[in-house]
């Protein structure tokens, strides 16, 4: 039980898995959350294991009230409860202008975003209470603070996360419990492969770094917050863009 235990929600591909590897490095009991991911949440657990971490692929639909709680459970009574959430998880939307959308798609989004994150945040932080010790780290999007075309929909569910977040960080603050935002630009994953090529280029041209992140730039950050040397640090959005968004 002295292994301080790290829970990714939608830990089996892109920044999920490069962040359960990092935490993996860093000496942290990893659980990767997956809903239908089975084959390549659990070759990612034995890639960690075979470079000497410890990693166990556990499934359960974020949305579901019944299969977060089974989750945690499991966590709480055989390995002593989350001491580090990651809640990446991510949530399908319907990108459309705002006159197309409908109230049902943009609501989908938002509350599928706001219910997950809540309901997680609370099961961990209930756990990191007892403990006095606790990290919360969210993953957003600059696309909260930068609209683009199209993107209504995801840009004001994760406002509504930086947002939870400020107010996680001074409600959990005096029990030990930190809560975070990391906001990444564009990442080269799965879900991006698709973009058109002269869409990524033109946001590499005008990125200071004149890079495209890669999942484990964001994974860096994530392994820095949810470290003990990150214990003054709460309440923050820390975008990871290579400088694509300056406020």
């Amino acid at each position: 039980m002295s292994k301080r235990n790290a829970l990714i929600t939608g830990g089996a591909r892109g920044i999920g898995a490069a962040t359960a590897k990092a935490l993996a490095q860093d000496g942290y009991r990893v659980f990767i959350n997956y809903v239908n991911s089975t084959r390549i949440a659990a070759d990612l657990a034995d890639t960690i294991k075979t470079s000497g971490g410890e990693a166990y692929p556990v499934q359960a639909d974020v949305r579901d009230d019944q299969q977060l709680q089974a989750m945690f459970t499991l966590i709480n009574e055989q390995y002593g409860g989350v001491d580090i959430l990651v809640s990446n998880a991510n949530m399908h939307f319907t990108p459309k202008p705002f006159l197309e959308q409908t109230w049902d798609e943009f609501a989908q989004k938002l509350n599928d975003e706001m219910h997950a994150a809540y309901a997680s945040a609370r099961l961990a932080a209930a756990s990191m209470k007892e403990k006095h010790f606790g990290r919360l780290v969210f993953i957003s999007s600059t696309l909260s603070e930068v609209p683009a075309p199209h993107f209504i929909a995801h840009g004001t569910a994760k406002g509504a996360l930086d947002s939870f977040n400020k107010y996680l960080a001074q409600e959990l603050g005096p029990y030990g419990i930190t809560s975070n935002i990391v906001a990444p630009g564009l990442v080269d994953t799965d879900s991006t492969k698709d973009a058109p090529a002269e869409f990524k280029e033109f946001i590499r041209a005008n990125t200071p770094t004149r890079k495209i992140a890669t999942p484990e730039d964001i994974a860096n950050t994530v392994r820095y917050l949810s470290s003990e040397a990150s214990g003054h640090i709460t309440g923050t959005y820390q975008p990871v863009c290579g400088g694509a968004y300056l406020q």
